[in-house]
């Protein structure tokens, strides 16, 4: 199944200049990103894709809060990526939350290394470089907040019947 997801790189991301790698992470593996832009995002954007009631519930407040704090008014890039079964291997890609816990080969497991004790301690997010949608519920709605349904741009990559098995 064909699907999509978003993919936030982070301010912390941005800053260590891995967005060219992290997103060549994703093309390598066929995967196609369909939409693409750099902002610096306002709170209101952060608090509609952080649903308080969603992560306070789950998480926390304190950790809604950090999550708030440290994406507004930070350079982030968002893209849409697209495949098959796009969203749990973009997940697969990115690794663990937690970047001390991301295995090695992962975006999360290569470039970052702490962990929510040390984030816990310093009062700041945790630095996991990416944002990758949880389930297809998810990344519909966060699709949404991110782009217009006009940002997001249909084409054929040149090895795409390899991919797909169309060339079987």
């Amino acid at each position: 199944m064909i699907e999509r997801t978003l993919v936030l790189v982070k301010p912390d991301g941005v800053a260590r200049g891995l967005i060219g790698e992290i997103i060549s992470r994703f093309e390598q593996r066929g995967l196609k990103i369909i939409g693409l832009k750099i902002i610096k995002s306002p709170e209101s954007l952060i608090k509609k894709h952080y649903d308080f009631n969603d992560i306070a519930k789950r998480k926390g407040e304190f950790v809604w809060k950090k999550l708030i704090k440290g994406l507004t008014n930070q350079v982030v890039v968002a893209m849409v990526v697209e495949g098959i079964e796009a969203i749990p291997f973009v997940r697969k890609i990115c690794g663990d939350t937690e970047p001390r816990a991301a295995p090695p080969g992962t975006i999360r497991g290569d470039f970052a290394h702490h962990g929510y004790a040390y984030a816990d301690a310093k009062n700041i997010p945790v630095n996991n470089l990416v944002h990758a949608s949880s389930g297809a519920k998810d990344a519909a709605r966060e699709i949404k907040i991110w782009f217009k349904e006009d940002e997001l741009i249909t084409y054929k990559r040149a090895d795409e019947a390899w991919h797909y098995g169309d060339n079987i």
